[in-house]
């Protein structure tokens, strides 16, 4: 018999590299799939895991391998604290996202590090991760996949927006979860904060006291990517060849940067979030530059709505452990009409501990 309960802990990293996402929850079906968070955490990198994982792009294909090694065992470490902390014995499996140190789809590439069987090994539960090399091998982009999470627990809302290292966001449209990556926020807005030796613009002071710089805004509005119709995704790689080079060209000072983007942001997550008397739920650290809220609220026809903190923070890892139930399942976590897959699919690599 199928269970309709399950306790798991999810844990994923993302792009704008604050830490790893941490948590313990239970999901039960009953009429839908409900969910309960008891325990949840950001573990922050040290300075030279941050360093490391900020170079994977420039990593040869052998130096990924390794890395992958290391961090699959740095992670087991993390679980390890986080049972022995929050005294978890209940435990169904762990579902790993891992880091994504290389996406490129459209030569059939995707690599999430810290998905390797020495994790469950080290751990000594079942793992299931891997969640997007058999999306990119039946011809998808291998993102997002959190769409169907949006579409199960958060059906009230007629947007999600997450706004982490890049915006994205998912919606219903004919009857089909149309989901994909908007623009870059966090991984370009920190990149340039961190040149004033800081990790971020808090509450988005720092732009909001800058000038837009309007040659720049209309470059940045005019790359192709926002004429592309998804299903479409970014990766680092993206950014560092088509938004450094180009904000960098203009030699500008950091405040006038980053007020630029921010309405650049605003811009193109407004054209997408377009429907009135719509509703739009917010979530990711985004949502505390409040300078860049302001700015989306000024610019689109939604009512925004930010939920707690637990959900802002931990949305994704809390998605992310229900793909892993739905591969337990095996039903359908991998959406065509979002990643442009062949067909829907039930995605992730299960191991389990060899004793």
């Amino acid at each position: 018999m199928v269970k309709s309960n399950y306790k798991v802990i999810a844990i994923m990293s993302g792009t704008s590299l604050d830490g790893i996402d941490i948590m313990y929850a239970t999901y039960k079906l009953n009429s839908g799939w409900e969910f309960e968070i008891h325990y949840a955490e950001t573990i922050k990198y040290s300075k030279e895991w941050k360093f490391i994982l900020s170079q994977l792009v420039n990593k040869s294909l052998e130096e990924l391998v390794e890395t992958d090694k290391s961090y699959s065992e740095y992670l087991s470490t993390v679980v390890s604290n986080f049972i022995k902390e929050q005294n978890i014995e209940a435990i169904d499996f762990i579902a790993s996202h891992g880091h994504t140190a290389l996406h490129q789809p459209e030569n059939g590439l995707t690599l999430q590090i810290g998905n390797q069987q020495i994790l469950a090994n080290l751990v000594n539960h079942k793992v299931i991760c891997d969640f997007r090399v058999q999306d990119v091998k039946l011809g998808g982009q291998g993102a997002p996949l959190v769409p169907i999470g949006d579409r199960l627990l958060f059906y009230d809302y007629d947007y999600c927006l997450n706004l982490g290292g890049f915006a994205n966001i998912s919606f219903e449209e004919d009857k089909e979860r149309i989901a994909f990556d908007i623009c870059p926020v966090n991984i370009v807005l920190n990149y340039f904060v961190s040149k004033l030796n800081l990790e971020y613009d808090d509450k988005g002071q720092l732009a909001s006291q800058g000038k837009i710089n309007n040659d720049l805004l209309i470059k940045l509005n005019e790359l192709s990517f926002y004429e592309e119709k998804p299903p479409k995704s970014l990766g680092l790689e993206w950014v560092e060849i088509n938004i450094f080079p180009l904000i960098e060209s203009f030699n500008l000072k950091i405040e006038d940067i980053l007020r630029t983007f921010v309405e650049h942001a605003a811009i193109q997550i407004s054209k997408i979030v377009n429907r009135k008397e719509s509703n739009l739920l917010i979530t990711g650290g985004g949502v505390y530059n409040t300078f860049l809220i302001s700015r989306i609220k000024s610019l689109s026809k939604s009512k925004i709505v930010i939920p707690e903190n637990e959900i802002v923070e931990f949305k994704e890892a809390l998605i992310f452990g229900l793909l892993g139930v739905l591969r337990e399942r095996n039903e359908i976590n991998c959406l065509k009409s979002v990643t442009g897959a062949t067909h829907n699919h039930s995605s992730g690599k299960i191991l389990s501990p060899n004793t």
